[in-house]
């Protein structure tokens, strides 16, 4: 397959094609998304708390987010790698958010950057600067507390208002491509269809151009909370703590190893002198 590329994902919109994009944080999560042909993986912030079990994204560095976003790059070769801006890495200056975000190119080796906020001066110089941008409106968890927590945004006429003015001011900013997360399924649509570039929804409902989940959240690998919009395709944890258990039990019972899992080459009685 051929590398996914920023045209690529115009195309696939014009041509009503949808996008499947979600998140990887090693190279062993990038390697299996490979492998299933989804067009973009998002090393997201959401890693602090799969990944390294923090209750939220606000402490992750920009450091970690790098460190992470390597070994995608390795195991992915085909999709498009998003590394996403940590908090305060973009909020001081205009300079401080090119800075950080020629760090996670050149150090993290990502395709292009993700921020959230409706901020078009932002992604303006981001792009100026010669990086793409994928922006991040309606719910932006890094900003939770400000809209009230984790909660549905864009249910009143205004605030709909907003994020539709948001979405579009993003677009002729530069962004190539925008995240709507936790909006009513018909805001979802209208803003799709306010833009040229692609919508990647996530709990915005049907009609967006893609959608993007968390790959422990649809993998049943994280268990602290399951969002609403998250559909789980497979149970993998249950069977990890499975075949875990199955091992502990069979060393205590002196089932494993078997002789197949054992090297020859010496004999008891030979060792017997040493």
């Amino acid at each position: 397959m051929a590398k996914v590329t920023i045209q690529k994902l115009k195309e696939m919109k014009q041509k009503g094609e949808k996008i499947s994009m979600v998140t990887a944080y090693d190279y062993a999560q990038a390697v299996l998304v490979e492998k299933s042909g989804i067009e973009i993986i998002l090393v997201g912030d959401s890693l602090a708390m799969t990944m390294l079990g923090d209750e939220g994204t606000v402490r992750l560095t920009t450091e970690e987010m790098i460190a992470h976003i390597k070994p995608v790059v390795k195991g992915a070769p085909t999709p498009m790698i998003v590394g996403d801006m940590v908090f305060g890495s973009y909020n001081e200056s205009i300079s401080q958010a090119i800075r950080s975000a020629n760090r996670l190119m050149k150090e993290g080796g990502c395709d292009v950057i993700k921020l959230e906020g409706g901020r078009p001066e932002v992604v303006s110089a981001i792009v100026e600067a010669g990086i793409p941008v994928q922006g991040h409106i309606g719910l932006t968890p890094q900003t939770a507390s400000m809209l009230g927590g984790f909660k549905v945004q864009g249910k009143s006429l205004e605030a709909a208002q907003r994020i539709i003015d948001e979405a579009k001011a993003l677009e002729e900013a530069g962004a190539f491509s925008i995240v709507v997360e936790c909006v009513p399924e018909e805001l979802g649509r209208a803003i799709t269809e306010a833009v040229s570039i692609p919508i990647i929804g996530i709990g915005a409902g049907r009609y967006c151009d893609g959608q993007v989940l968390v790959f422990h959240d649809m993998l049943g690998l994280f268990d602290k909370f399951l969002p609403k919009f998250v559909k789980q395709y497979a149970q993998i944890g249950d069977e990890i703590v499975k075949a875990l258990s199955t091992y502990k039990e069979e060393v205590r019972q002196g089932v494993f190893p078997e002789e197949k899992h054992t090297f020859g080459g010496l004999s008891r009685e030979d060792l017997k002198d040493l």
